[in-house]
């Protein structure tokens, strides 16, 4: 099986490199100055259709065998184990564990509640407020 999949792998890096090639040496269509600037346009919704030239052929047959040996390089690749099985399991954090930033440092709250005092809990009658007599403004003295 690992001999296949070897020659499997020859004929798509042959593939892959003769595809490049290939499209690299094709004449796009339309290659005057005129296209560049909007001109030369033709009637055709996609440019002139003509006979399919030799290198067109070689894309097409190239490219199918392209296909062809990605699919079976992915049916073929053994099942080998992955970097990320090496890396062991974290353990979960103990409760009393002290958050910590990214350098490591535990990280210190500006302000945090006093563990006497909870905090008050809203309620529907908590946000009606009580209704309290003003304070007595001080006599003026003379």
């Amino acid at each position: 099986m690992t001999v296949l999949y070897y020659l499997v792998l020859i004929l798509h890096l042959i593939a892959c490199f003769f595809l490049i090639a290939v499209v690299l040496l094709q004449q796009g269509k339309g290659q005057d100055l005129a296209s560049a600037f909007g001109g030369g346009g033709t009637q055709a919704a996609f440019g002139p259709r003509g006979s399919a030239t030799l290198l067109s052929r070689v894309t097409t047959g190239l490219a199918a065998v392209f296909m062809i040996t990605s699919i079976s390089l992915a049916v073929l690749k053994q099942k080998e184990s992955s970097v990320l099985d090496a890396i062991p399991a974290a353990a979960s954090p103990t409760p009393a564990a002290a958050p910590t930033n990214v350098l490591g440092m535990p990280l210190t709250p500006t302000a945090s509640p006093s563990p006497a005092a909870p905090a008050a809990v809203a309620s529907p009658s908590a946000s009606v407020a009580p209704t309290a007599a003003p304070a007595a403004s001080p006599a003026p003295t003379k």
